[in-house]
């Protein structure tokens, strides 16, 4: 078993996903972003990598991960060349995974829930008055949840000292999947963090002889980020009829 971080995002959960809890089963398409180009950038311990060939699958660029973990290499739509190893080729590429349930179909990651965490992301105004919001790099807050919402809430904040207004996220969520028969630099953190010796440990190791709640707590501390600015008014729902 190897833990991954996946970030599921609002819009997407809001579309066309479904809740799920701690402990449930789930299976996604799994997509590997830049993950500077996520929110702004400012990443920490969400950032995963991923190694082995590239193949393509009906016309999706995917990396089969050494541990067995099928993740589709998403493309730079800003970029003026498409800059993605070619399939044939191996490649060792560090992002962001996230889910992606629009557009071509690819092989799913199957495996169970061990955490969710509700990420909270500071937007700022691109100028004074522009009622036009865009993600502040790094400002941004999680808190830890037993079941992922089916819809997230926003809430106006104070001006900033550029006149700019401010509005406080929810973005979406950080999910740690156990994946059965793969492998993760994550895994390996959990393992130190127990104490069990990396040498020869069996998959699944690092989850097994803990209670689901002291789990929960110990990949809360392996998922942090910088919270954002603590906003004032009142938290609204962005969806009618939640």
């Amino acid at each position: 078993m190897g833990l991954w971080h996946v970030f599921y995002e609002d819009w997407q959960m809001e579309c066309c996903g479904t809740p799920f809890s701690v402990g449930d089963e789930v299976s996604w398409p799994l997509l590997l972003l830049d993950a500077d180009t996520v929110l702004g950038g400012g990443w920490r311990d969400q950032v995963t990598e991923v190694a082995g060939p590239v193949e393509d699958v009906g016309g999706v660029r995917m990396v089969r991960e050494e541990t067995g973990l099928p993740v589709a290499l998403g493309a730079d739509p800003d970029a003026e060349e498409d800059r993605r190893p070619l399939p044939g080729s191996r490649t060792r590429s560090v992002g962001l995974l996230t889910v992606e349930r629009h557009g071509a179909r690819w092989p799913e990651a199957g495996g169970r829930v061990r955490a969710v965490q509700v990420l909270t992301q500071t937007w700022a105004e691109t100028a004074p008055g522009s009622r036009s919001y865009g993600p502040v790099a790094g400002e941004r807050g999680l808190r830890a949840v037993e079941r992922c919402p089916r819809w997230f809430t926003e809430t106006e904040g104070e001006r900033g000292a550029d006149g700019r207004g401010r509005r406080s996220r929810e973005s979406g969520v950080v999910v740690t999947l156990d994946v059965p028969g793969t492998d993760s630099r994550l895994s390996h953190a959990v393992r130190a963090a127990r104490g069990i010796p990396q040498q020869d440990a069996e998959p699944g190791a690092e989850t097994r002889g803990i209670e689901t709640a002291d789990l929960t707590a110990l990949l809360e501390t392996l998922s942090t980020t910088t919270p954002p600015r603590r906003p004032t008014g009142r938290a609204r729902r962005r969806h009618a009829g939640a």
